[in-house]
């Protein structure tokens, strides 16, 4: 740990030291300097488990790593709505780093899910910013306070894996804006992170790791970040631009080659002594914060305590798509057929730099048959063949025809799902939907528990009697999902993403990965639910959707202007049935003002609370000036416009309980400077242009106009410079526009 100043320090530094510390060493390491008393940190992946290598490190991280508990990944945790979840998540994370010295944990990932086709999708959170941003602020609020920093993570517009170190992310302003920086936006200036991760991607041509107006004038210069930027492994196409850009620090650095190359960029000229100096200072200061941290060994924690969260956070966001007749949860008497092989080689983590070293893996099986032990087991499919098998499918079907219910385990193989490439499907196996189709055959009570890192298609889902979603829910898979299904635990997860009932139907089908140089974002601000709604296209399951045990109803919105710009909006939500339960309502606003285009609704806030059997809350939420604003490009400024808006409360996106109409007056009055593109429709609207339409002879024109019924629709279309051709004369018209602007 250093006593010195930082800056005291850095003038300390040779040339050559200063090279050394903006480069990354041995994989996981920042640059120790003894004789100035520099530590090192140490960073490892960890956005839903701690992945430190245990023996010697390796250029893609995929080497052993030590025990540890493996969290459900983001895809879950995201559906659960619950900030004290991620932030409780963040805390244990905190924890397990601290004990292993890891001073900087690799996460959270809080890009969009542009396509559910995005090989990476089950690490990040939701297809809407807000969500993305808010529990990605909980889990870096949560990690943070162990004294442990995060790299928030991959910054920016990276969303889609394959050529992902050079593909170019083709999107105009408001939608990186609005949809993919909003996120990050949030949680910086909400928790601060101790560094950022740049994506290896280009945005417009121009690769993140040197990209100055993202790195620099974006992030720093507006939004006020004051932590450091770190490329992501291997992103790094030129030192030296992507030092002047803002980038601090290469990881995993070059060695030797990144040193020469820095000292001699300062020799030539081309990088200046005090522009590294900021980079050092910036290094420096995260030494001084997340270095030694374990040094005397003596910090341990209880991976026992840490699995039975793990056990806790899947169960809180597992979503009920489908109850049909209640046939969950199970009662103890049962006679149930458990089939699949994912009930016994359960998928519950992602695949590549997520890959975590699991303490202690419970399987759905093993479980099931302590719950239930005269339960009977079909593998049913395989997971190491795409192919069906009649001979499995045949014994699955005997082992259905003796039960009373049916619980099938079906999900993606990490074959076909991992960090580095995309997907080329959102269906399952072809073994698998053949084999749910056979058993539906025979028995009518099934139940379909899906493992998968992002949305897919349900053909059969008429067939079937219930649906669980439990996505990649870590290592204590078995207990949690056998918690649910059996009503230990009531469901109250809800989709972050929207689940739609084909790959045809999604915002960019045939345009996502259909160039190998760019990503062409077409569909604009239209990601999700936004896109589907705008649309009116049918979905399997919305966004924002999930049942539960018992059941909720809305009552008594109101919605209030307060002091300094803001709306307070609150209701009641009543439990109406026998168990104690919980709910996450969800705020949406329409806006009705902007004359732009704009989505039919969008996300702004959301709550969840746990209601008694008849138990009834006042829910309270508070919205901002950003909250009923837009993007404008050519102002380069965020706009709220004056004009009706609409705030609607849902129990999903396309489950709209109550909504009220809302006028806001926020914008001091500005008179429209009159031109010859004015239209006459917005001229007789102001009252105040009444004299100069008088005295410019133009009021009777306009009379003539309105007073024909044939006429007057036109004068919405026609700009006052074509009053000429309806018998004005230009001096009338430039007459009245110099007296309409004076």
């Amino acid at each position: 740990m250093m006593t010195n100043n930082i800056s005291e320090i850095v003038n300390q530094l040779t040339l050559k030291e200063k090279a050394g510390l903006v480069s990354g060493k041995l994989y996981w390491f920042t640059e120790a300097i003894k004789r100035l008393g520099i530590s090192q940190v140490m960073m490892t992946d960890g956005p839903s488990g701690l992945r430190k290598q245990a023996d010697s490190s390796d250029a893609l991280g995929l080497n052993n790593s030590v025990e540890a508990i493996s969290f459900p990944t983001a895809a879950l945790t995201a559906s659960s709505f619950d900030r004290r979840l991620l932030s409780n998540l963040g805390k244990h994370l905190g924890i397990a780093a601290k004990a292993n010295d890891v001073g900087v944990v690799l996460g959270p990932g809080v890009n969009i899910k542009r396509s559910p086709l995005a090989g990476r999708n089950f690490e990040y959170f939701s297809e809407d910013p807000l969500v993305a941003g808010e529990l990605g602020t909980a889990y870096v609020k949560g990690v943070q306070s162990q004294g442990i920093g995060v790299s928030v993570k991959h910054f920016a517009a990276n969303n889609r894996e394959n050529q992902r170190f050079t593909v170019s992310s083709e999107i105009d302003e408001r939608t990186l804006r609005e949809i993919y920086l909003a996120a990050f936006e949030r949680i910086v200036k909400k928790a601060s992170p101790a560094t950022l991760m740049c994506s290896y991607n280009a945005i417009n041509g121009t690769l993140n790791s040197q990209n100055k107006r993202l790195l620099t004038d974006i992030l720093r210069n507006e939004w006020g970040f004051d932590g450091l930027v770190m490329s992501d492994w291997g992103a790094v196409a030129d030192h030296v631009a992507a030092l002047k850009a803002g980038l601090d620090l290469e990881m995993p650095g070059k060695g030797q080659e990144s040193i020469d190359e820095i000292v001699e960029a300062v020799q030539n000229g081309r990088l200046s002594e005090s522009e590294l100096n900021i980079t050092c200072r910036r290094i420096l200061s995260l030494v001084n914060r997340y270095s030694e941290l374990n040094d005397d060994g003596k910090i341990s924690y209880q991976k026992s305590e840490q699995h039975h969260f793990a056990r806790e956070a899947a169960e809180e966001s597992m979503v009920l798509l489908k109850n049909q007749d209640d046939i969950l949860p199970l009662s103890s008497q049962e006679k149930l057929a458990i089939i699949g092989e994912l009930a016994v080689k359960p998928r519950y983590q992602g695949g590549g730099s997520s890959h975590v070293n699991a303490f202690q893996i419970t399987t759905p099986w093993e479980i099931g048959k302590k719950l239930y032990p005269e339960a009977s087991y079909a593998q049913g499919y395989s997971l190491d063949n795409s192919e069906f098998s009649d001979k499995l499918i045949d014994q699955a079907v005997e082992a259905a025809k003796a039960a009373n219910k049916v619980i099938i385990f079906a999900g993606v193989p990490e074959s076909a799902e991992s960090e580095g490439f995309d997907k080329t499907t959102i269906e399952l196996p072809a073994a698998q939907n053949k084999l749910i189709r056979a058993i539906t055959q025979i028995n009518s009570n099934v139940v379909v528990v899906l493992q998968n890192g992002s949305a897919v298609t349900t053909p059969w889902i008429s067939q079937v009697r219930a649906v669980l979603e439990t996505y990649l829910a870590g290592e204590a898979v078995g207990e949690a999902t056998w918690d649910v299904l059996t009503g230990e635990v009531n469901p109250s997860g809800k989709l972050a993403e929207t689940f739609p009932m084909r790959i045809q139907d999604t915002p960019t089908y045939g345009t996502f990965n259909a160039n190998l140089l760019y990503e062409n974002y077409r569909e604009g601000i239209y990601v999700g639910y936004r896109y589907y709604d705008f649309k009116e296209i049918p979905v399997q399951f919305p966004f924002g959707f999930g049942l539960s045990y018992t059941t909720f109803s809305y009552q008594n919105l109101k919605v209030e202007q307060l002091p300094n710009q803001r709306v307070a909006i609150s209701l009641d939500v009543r439990n109406t049935g026998k168990r104690v339960g919980k709910e996450i309502v969800q705020l949406y606003v329409a806006n009705h003002a902007s004359q732009i285009e704009k989505p039919a609704k969008e996300l702004r806030e959301f709550a969840k609370i746990q209601l008694a059997p008849g138990e009834s809350k006042r829910i309270r939420m508070t919205l901002s000036r950003r909250d009923f604003s837009w993007y404008n490009e050519q102002t380069h400024a965020w706009q709220m416009d004056n004009g009706v808006y609409e705030v609607l409360i849902g129990k999903s996106s396309q489950n709209i309980e109550l909504s009220q109409l809302l006028t806001l007056q926020w914008n001091k009055l500005v008179k429209e400077k009159i031109s010859g593109n004015t239209y006459f429709s917005d001229i007789i609207k102001r009252q105040d242009l009444t004299s100069s339409l008088k005295e410019s002879g133009l009021d009777k024109l306009i009379n003539s106009l309105e007073n024909s019924n044939s006429n007057a629709q036109l004068l919405e279309n026609i700009p006052l410079r074509s009053a000429v051709m309806l018998g004005a004369t230009t001096a009338q018209v430039n007459k009245f526009i110099r007296m309409a602007n004076n």
